[in-house]
């Protein structure tokens, strides 16, 4: 660790509420005891408000406020990563705040390490889910954060159509294709469904509680291992 990076990770420490010793940062940092002596005796001459007694530990005074969090290039590749994922794989508005985002922490890093938001060694290619699985993308994620039901013409692998009312539970991606867990109405249980086969989906106005046995995580305790949307992500509950 970045002798920066842990005059860093000193000072959340001390934000806790209660005192510290050098011992337990020593151990949590894993450096000495003198080493963490002299880190705070640097801090103190650099203006960080550290309150030492002897016996009880190190505290910040009342008041003290971080500046802006910084990142080292490993935290600004993962960022950056994870942004063109988002970009790339997901609807046309988290995409856009994805891009937002960047921007804003790109305007407060130095100058040395704005350059790791032009790297290219990590591309990310398109998904090529077109339009309407976009659409179908963001609908959804709206249901799940709003608890919504959700009402669309549900086409299967074998062209066998049907209309479903679910409660959307939870969306994955899996390098092709979305899949959302949900609480299917007309099967009366849990279904993962693929949103490139969604038709005519729309977002109903009434909303549905988390009924226990019929949760996400309700989904998790309940289902088969091997039937699991991370171990068959065509959906083999439809």
């Amino acid at each position: 660790m970045r002798r920066a990076d842990r005059l860093f990770q000193i000072v959340q420490l001390l934000r806790s509420t209660r005192a510290i010793t050098a011992k337990e940062l020593a151990l949590k940092l894993e450096v000495s005891e003198r080493t963490i002596y002299r880190d705070m005796q640097d801090l103190s001459l650099s203006g960080v408000p550290v309150l030492g007694e002897t016996g009880t530990g190190y505290k910040l005074l009342p008041g003290f406020e971080l500046p802006p969090l910084m990142f080292s290039e490993d935290e600004l590749g993962a960022l950056l990563l994870g942004a063109r994922m988002v970009k790339a794989w997901a609807d046309t508005e988290l995409s856009d705040a994805a891009e937002q985002a960047l921007t804003k922490i790109e305007s407060v890093l130095p100058l040395r390490l704005r350059s790791e938001f032009s790297r290219l060694e990590m591309m990310v290619p398109p998904s090529g889910q077109g339009s309407e699985v976009a659409e179908n993308i963001k609908v959804v994620r709206i249901a799940i954060r709003r608890s919504n039901k959700l009402e669309m013409a549900y086409v299967r692998e074998d062209g066998e159509a049907s209309k479903r009312v679910v409660r959307p539970l939870g969306m994955a991606f899996w390098g092709k294709v979305w899949t959302l867990v949900a609480w299917c109405e007309l099967r009366d249980g849990f279904r993962n469904f693929r949103l490139d086969r969604m038709r005519k989906l729309s977002l109903r106005p009434e909303r549905f509680d988390h009924e226990a046995g019929k949760t996400l995580q309700d989904f998790f305790l309940t289902c088969p291992e091997n039937e699991r949307p991370e171990e068959n992500p065509q959906g083999v509950y439809l």
